[in-house]
């Protein structure tokens, strides 16, 4: 919800130009930027840190780092705070905020990996993934649908919803008992960083899953330019761009939900390089959604309904199901496959190579979009992504013949 509103009001209040009726994509994959420098560079010895602390007390002060956060964008969108100083120390006060955002970030993912190893039996890792995944991509889903209504009712009242929000995620995490420390000894941090990342480098399954999901997320990074899509080429204002930034996860917890009935058993690694195909081909469509027509046919939920947007939030709500396929499978491989103790040092990892790359992209696209226009670089991304598939299936022969899902981990 608040990288809903954040990225519209910089693409929409400070860099839109009325005159050229364009704002700047690249602002957008400053965003990603700004986020992703702390969340890598923080990442290599959070999971050191976290392993050694408790993890439901490192949850809740990463919560309370978000709604100072939150506050503090609130601030910057005052409508009066622009009269005051330029457009321009506004954006980059909003870098530094979102730069904050990556560094709580870089703890906050090992912690809640570590957590939920912590609170659940080991044969129902699977299960428990997919429910897991699920619930965030609940969040996903109607978060920019929230942020897209609110951004009607002002940027601030979006934003103040959204500290209530994380008020209530952080009473509930404070209701989880304290867990044990498992790992106690104090190695030399560069030691312990060491064996985190040999670990994965060393596991042919953990590295090629996340190595193949890092770069199609990387290439395939459209939603950052969604902003561009829904005020320039489409032309759906701001209830339609919420419509397609909830698209992904709608498709997400369509996919997730049937998981839980129907989990993953035969060959999920070949499942795994065809939904990442999958997605890379919708990333494709996607791109060339605009030519479909943007002229209204239909009003919905106050914005013109065309051919365009239909297309455009199928191929999200596809990419969004083959998205959480992906989720589960390579969720399972870290929980299985990690051992109890370096948890949160290859959840630091994970966060390196797949949320980062969630950042990555959105400065790719940007600076692709700047570069040979927005629609060339969607479906250059697309492509990208195609050839990641092709170069991970004849890489990685052990994904090709993976079977783990619903397995209990093998005593070595």
């Amino acid at each position: 919800m608040q990288t809903t509103i954040v990225s519209y009001f910089v693409y929409y209040k400070l860099t839109y130009n009325l005159t050229l009726h364009s704002g700047d994509p690249l602002s957008l994959g400053m965003l990603g930027l700004c986020e992703v420098i702390p969340a890598i560079g923080f990442s290599l010895f959070s999971g050191h840190f976290v392993d050694l602390k408790e993890k439901r007390t490192l949850v809740t002060q990463c919560i309370i780092g978000y709604i100072l956060l939150s506050v503090f964008f609130t601030f910057l969108t005052w409508t009066h705070l622009q009269t005051l100083i330029s457009k321009q120390l506004i954006l980059w006060l909003l870098y530094l905020g979102v730069f904050i955002g990556g560094a709580l970030r870089a703890f906050l993912s090992p912690s809640t990996f570590a957590l939920q190893g912590l609170l659940i039996p080991r044969e129902l890792y699977p299960n428990a993934t997919t429910w897991s995944s699920a619930s965030w991509q609940i969040g996903a889903v109607v978060g920019p649908l929230f942020g897209g209504f609110m951004i009607l009712l002002g940027y601030q009242v979006g934003l103040i919803a959204v500290c209530v929000i994380q008020l209530i995620a952080m009473v509930a995490v404070m209701r989880i008992p304290k867990q044990g420390i498992l790992k106690k000894d104090k190695e030399p941090i560069s030691k312990s960083l060491g064996e985190g990342l040999k670990f994965v480098f060393r596991t042919q399954l953990v590295l090629a899953a996340l190595s193949l999901d890092m770069f199609a997320v990387l290439f395939g990074g459209a939603v950052a330019l969604l902003p561009v899509y829904a005020i320039d080429i489409l032309k759906v204002g701001e209830v339609g761009y919420g419509w397609m930034r909830a698209a992904p996860g709608i498709g997400s917890v369509v996919m997730l939900f049937i998981l839980s009935f129907m989990p993953l058993k035969k060959k999920p690694g070949i499942k795994l390089m065809a939904c990442i195909a999958g997605f890379g081909v919708t990333t494709i469509v996607f791109g060339y959604c605009g030519y479909f027509g943007a002229g209204k046919m239909a009003d919905l939920f106050g914005f013109g309904l065309s051919w365009g947007f239909v297309i455009a939030f199928a191929m999200l709500l596809l990419g969004g199901m083959f998205d959480a396929v992906s989720v589960v499978i390579r969720g399972t491989i870290l929980q299985v496959y990690t051992p109890d103790g370096m948890r949160g040092r290859v959840a630091a990892v994970n966060t390196m190579f797949i949320s980062s790359s969630n950042e990555l992209g959105a400065m790719e696209s940007g600076i692709t979009a700047r570069w040979m226009g927005t629609v060339p670089a969607v479906v250059f991304g697309g492509c990208m992504t195609l050839v990641v598939v092709g170069v991970t299936y004849f890489a990685a022969p052990m994904l090709r013949t993976l079977k783990i899902l619903g397995e209990k981990k093998k005593e070595t």
